[in-house]
């Protein structure tokens, strides 16, 4: 697979989850306000981890939503670094085992 495929697919990923993440963001907040049943935070963080932060990030600051919650912002900033760690680690294996072929 070429890595222009790869750096493709990946930002794919990252484009769409990140799209996921706000729009529920977005519904958790219009929850919020009516008053309705809420995403639970560990779903939220969850898509964090898995690529939707950037959408997360977009959504604390032009929503509003969670961007004041201390507890949230800290568990959502250990998601960030863990997703970052993650990220290098399968780079770092992908270089290694590459390098070895």
């Amino acid at each position: 697979m070429s890595y222009l495929l790869i750096l493709a697919l990946t930002l794919t990923y990252y484009l769409l989850l990140s799209l996921l993440c706000f729009l529920v963001y977005f519904y958790d907040k219009q929850a919020a306000i009516q008053r309705r049943s809420r995403v639970p935070e560990k779903n939220l963080l969850l898509l964090s981890l898995i690529g939707g932060w950037p959408g997360a990030l977009l959504a604390h600051k032009f929503l509003r939503h969670k961007s004041m919650k201390r507890p949230f912002l800290r568990w959502f900033f250990l998601m960030l670094v863990l997703h970052w760690l993650l990220l290098f680690a399968l780079l770092a294996a992908s270089v290694f085992f590459a390098n070895v072929h």
